[in-house]
This record gives structure tokens, sequence and C-alpha cells, in this order.
């Protein structure tokens, strides 16, 4: 069965490159079943990297035009999904609008919906392993290796206005082409912040090395590049060294991990704080979830924990 032929039954698609690793796959059920999804099921649409835009219209149209395809959550494709099928939305939120991506479609009311819900998920994640007033505290800085979807919500998150002093220092992001870094100037200048931001092109390991030796002690290191699941290997060289008491976060928690890897190694002597990606896994999930069945998903306290323990269980984690 191809993931175009009609579905049988309420189905929420999983847009990506290769979504039959994932550990969505064995905890979407258990999560339905949980959640009172009845007979809900999830299936993987994988694509290209910058593929075709015609290939994504053609899954686009087919989820709008199915009834019983509910919605889907798109990964590593959320900027050139967004550019490539716009104009096949009936409304696209605020988040999206700013970002020009897709995160998360939805069908609300007969009308399709496009949705990034990425500041959501990843904001939810960043605040539960540093605290509140990290950045306040420290003084620290933030360097997101990688200008894609990721990136530009995170850094929204980190960087507005109205979280006061609780913001970076400054924020360096760095990433392999232009392109990616011209769009994520745009929409940062659409920001109302008074971070600086520095956009490094860094085409080579060694220049993202050269960004860490720049960082002040605590800083907040991340990867979301796709680098270690999406594609092999690492935004670093093995000669990167870390700062001191830096919070390094890998945004993937499946793959070959080299980046964990790096920053495990130095994890003792360095004095880190080392982060995968599972926690924005849940929220990421979570909310699209909650978004294409329509029902309450809490983001925290004893439910949401019980949400987390069936994930684990489930992916055999």
């Amino acid at each position: 069965m191809t993931p175009f032929e009609p579905a049988t039954q309420p189905t929420l698609y999983f847009i990506g490159v290769t979504t039959a690793k994932s550990s969505i796959m064995k905890v979407f059920p258990a999560w339905a079943d949980y959640l009172g999804l009845k007979n809900a099921c999830i299936k993987g649409i994988d694509f290209k990297l910058h593929d075709d835009p015609g290939a994504y219209r053609a899954a686009v149209e087919f989820i709008r035009d199915d009834p019983l395809s509910l919605g889907a959550l798109v990964t590593t494709h959320k900027i050139d999904l967004f550019h490539a099928c716009r104009d096949l939305f009936d409304i696209t939120d605020r988040h999206a609008s700013l970002m020009d991506e897709t995160s998360c479609i939805s069908k609300r009311d007969g009308k399709l919906v496009c949705h990034a819900k990425d500041p959501i998920s990843s904001g939810l994640a960043i605040d539960g392993f540093l605290g509140e007033g990290y950045f306040a505290r420290t003084g620290a800085d933030l360097f997101s290796m990688g200008a894609g979807g990721s990136t530009i919500a995170l850094t929204w998150h980190l960087m507005r206005g109205d979280r006061g002093a609780d913001i970076p220092a400054r924020i360096v992001v760095s990433n392999r082409s232009r392109h990616r870094l011209d769009e994520i100037r745009r929409i940062h200048e659409q920001v109302e912040s008074n971070v600086a931001v520095e956009y490094v092109l860094a085409p080579t390991a060694a220049d993202n090395d050269a960004v860490l030796k720049s960082l002040r002690p605590g800083s907040l290191v991340i990867n979301a590049t796709g680098l270690g699941k999406d594609a092999p290997g690492s935004p670093l060289s093995d000669a990167a060294v870390f700062p001191e008491g830096s919070v390094v976060w890998d945004l993937n928690y499946r793959g070959d991990l080299v980046f964990l890897d790096q920053a495990r190694s130095q994890e003792a002597g360095r004095g880190l704080q080392v982060e995968d990606g599972w926690t924005y896994f849940l929220h990421g999930w979570t909310q699209v979830i909650a978004e294409v069945f329509h029902v309450d998903i809490p983001t925290s306290g004893p439910s949401f924990d019980r949400i987390s323990d069936i994930a684990r269980e489930a992916a055999g984690r």
C-alpha cells in the first residue's frame, strides 16, 4: 500500500526523510490507545532532501482531499513544503506566516490549516532543561548550527523582547549555504528584540569549530543541522572544544549521533550539560496530535509524565 491510497481509518501522516526508523511508529499506537483516538493510525511519507515542489504539493493535495487523512507532522521539509504549498492552505497560523514553514497540517471546519508548532515545542523543551532565568543568570551566548525551521523557531523563542533579561548575550547562527542565512536574517528582522545576531557561513566543520572558541562559558550550543539523523556526521570536527560549562543540545535522538558523542566525550572534563532530542520529540508530536485530532494534551504534570513514560516503554528507551 502506498501513502497516497485513500485512508480507511483516521490517519496522521509523518512527512520526513527516514520515517520508518522513527520511534513514533511504535509510540503512536500506544499514545492513541491512551488518548482514546479510536482506530487511528500513522503512516510515513518520505521525500528526498529539498525534493521537487510537485512532490510536496501532491502529498498536501492528497491529505486535503481524502476524508480520513486528518493531517500531518512535517520534519526536515518544513520550509520547502511551505514554499511549494502555501497557496493550498485555507488558513496559515501566525507562526507559520512569520517563519515561512509548515510543521503541522490539520483540518478545521472543512478548511486545510498550516501550523508552525516548533516555536511552542522547542520553547517547551528549552525551558524544561535550562530552567527559569538561565540567560539572565549566566550571560551566556546561543550558537545554533543549521539555519532551517528548527533554528528559526528556537531563536524566535529566545530572542523575543518580552523575555526581559532572560535572553542570550548574543546569538550566532551558522549554515553551509548563504540562502538559508539570508532567509533567517529576514525573519529575525521582523522580531522585536535587542539581541545581537551573527550569521556565519560555515561550509566546513572547522568553521563551526572556530565559532565555539568565541563563545562565553555556559553557552547553549545546538546541532540543528540534521547531521547525525538525516545524514551521517556532525557539524563539528573531533578537534572542537565546547565552552566550559556549556549546555549542548542535539535536536536528534536517533541516528549515528556523532555530535552527541563529541559532547559526551567532553562532558566531565568541561562540565557540560548534554541533552538529546527526546523531550523535543515528545513536545513536537504531542502538539501536532492535539491539533490534528482536536484533543487536549497537557505540556506538563502527571498526564504528560504518563505520556512520556508510555513513549519510553513503546520505544524501548
